[in-house]
């Protein structure tokens, strides 16, 4: 029987978690009090019509219950049971945004008075413990509800299979870098679609611009290349142990070559059945 903590910044997607593990089969509770989580698992080891998994939702709605539900799960680790932690974050600007777009209430900012700005400023620091003890994060500011089911799917589904999750991500150096990058190439060395008139509109995802890019030798060697790489670096990660790898392809705008070289290496990778999530955070701006 596993269990599974899911918690993290409130906006950041944990409905969206919730209704996913149901898909996969788990008994999601959400907001219990955390001092009857271990003793729930208790009860629910002795009682015959059990599911096999439970995910527990908890956000600070139960604001207090924070620093006892590190207690809970190393009780829960203690007993014997196989509990994992996931927490979903999201940068506050995006954050801003849904609460903006939804309209709803920042928990916090209703009980203290305070703006939704300052409300995740304190939510943030109410969360390190528990983002420190997390097993798994799934960082929502760039996911579709839809790719964020899909990394969820891929890190539970099932745990004892799989041991790391790679991130692949395309994204314009124009807007930023990837903090959260493990392995980052700048591919702004290859031939670039955007001066091409009948190119410029398209995207990395079109046959066209996949056809430009793969014209020049240089890119395919630098593929094959980077397929070496990667293929010996997976490895090496999961024996230290790391649950997540993310690796950034980054061009001008991330909208022509990083998409094109993420998608080529996210497809090797899905062929030699690694879980893999493509993710293309630049690719409605600007050039590439």
């Amino acid at each position: 029987m596993r269990y599974i903590i899911v918690t993290g910044m409130s906006g950041a997607g944990k409905s969206n978690a919730a209704g996913t593990l149901e898909d996969m089969g788990f008994y999601c509770i959400d907001n219990m009090p955390v001092a009857l989580i271990s003793k729930f698992a208790e009860l629910y080891a002795e009682t015959e019509s059990r599911r096999s998994d439970v995910a527990f939702i908890i956000d600070v709605r139960g604001e207090s219950d924070f620093g006892p539900l590190i207690d809970e799960i190393k009780a829960l680790k203690d007993g014997g049971y196989d509990c994992r932690v996931l927490v979903l974050d999201c940068s506050d600007k995006v954050l801003l945004n849904r609460y903006k777009e939804t309209r709803r209430i920042h928990p916090l900012s209703a009980w203290h008075n305070i703006t939704v700005s300052d409300a995740l400023v304190m939510e943030r620091k109410m969360l390190e413990p528990i983002f420190r003890a997390a097993d798994y994060r799934i960082d929502t500011t760039y996911l579709t509800p839809k790719q964020a089911q899909e990394q969820i799917r891929n890190i539970i589904n099932p745990l004892a299979k799989r041991s790391i999750t790679v991130n692949v991500m395309s994204f314009g150096f124009k807007n930023g870098s990837v903090p959260e990058a493990d392995l980052l190439f700048d591919v702004r060395c290859f031939p670039n679609p955007f001066y091409i008139p009948e190119l410029k509109e398209l995207t990395g995802l079109d046959a066209p611009v996949r056809e430009y890019i793969m014209n020049s030798p240089q890119t395919i060697t630098f593929l094959e290349k980077l397929y070496d790489m990667i293929d010996f670096l997976i490895p090496l990660y999961v024996a230290e142990g790391k649950k997540q790898l993310t690796v950034a392809i980054g061009c001008t705008g991330g909208k022509h070559r990083s998409v094109m070289i993420a998608e080529a290496l996210s497809n090797h990778l899905k062929d030699r059945g690694e879980l893999t999530v493509v993710i293309h955070r630049d690719i409605n701006n600007g050039k590439s």
